[in-house]
């Protein structure tokens, strides 16, 4: 291969490793520490600005039973927050939460906290199904809020719920630090492996372009 043909492949190579990193590189952070995301709460009930796209799930919320709590946000390393707006169920004990996902599409899920510190998540997108001593994930994919919380609820049969005082706004602020600080790791670093893979393929691609560029 001659000089230039050599300086292309480089340059190809370093471009596409480049496009790699720049997708996957937060991913790759957010599976080997995801206790860094910083959440904060952001406004309360009363100064809450929700998106005209979550207006329909926010009143088949309140139709359930559901009182607004306030707004927080979650911030990944190098990545912009995330901005989230939540409820509680005071009698059933469960936390919902609204978003947007990247995709600009309403997401909401329904978090309760055990007494025992654990937490059971359900979600109305597709999520990974886990079954963990203290703690249990899965999803309805596209289930109305109604069939949500009905699912949700069955699944807390038998587990004993943190006492009624911890749905407040500062409740679930504090519920999600906890979860990416402990149980939900392993929850993060499943949905994250493969950022993590597509960066060491990025690394291992910038190596090769300049081990092949200084063997030639």
């Amino acid at each position: 291969m001659n000089v230039l043909g050599q300086l292309g492949f480089v340059v190809a190579s370093l471009v596409l490793a480049g496009v790699l990193l720049f997708l996957n590189f937060w991913r790759t952070l957010l599976f080997l520490f995801p206790g860094t995301v910083r959440i904060e709460p952001e406004a309360p009930a009363d100064q809450m600005d929700l998106p005209e796209a979550l207006a329909p799930l926010e009143g088949q919320l309140q139709a359930l039973g559901f009182t607004p709590l306030g707004s927080h946000e979650e911030k990944p390393l190098l990545q912009k927050a995330t901005r989230s707006y939540d409820w509680a169920h005071p009698g059933e004990r469960v936390f919902a939460t609204l978003y947007l996902g990247r995709d600009d599409l309403p997401r909401l899920y329904l978090l309760t906290p055990l007494a025992s510190g654990g937490f059971v998540v359900t979600a109305g997108y597709r999520r990974p199904a886990l079954d963990l001593p203290g703690y249990r994930s899965g999803s309805l994919e596209g289930a109305s809020p109604e069939r949500l919380f009905r699912a949700h609820v069955r699944r807390l049969d038998g587990l004993d719920r943190a006492e009624p005082g911890a749905f407040s706004w500062e409740g679930r602020v504090q519920a999600g630090r906890s979860w990416y600080q402990g149980l939900g790791r392993k929850e993060i670093r499943r949905q994250n492996l493969q950022g993590l893979l597509w960066t060491a393929i990025a690394l291992a691609i910038v190596a090769g372009a300049f081990l092949g560029r200084r063997a030639g």
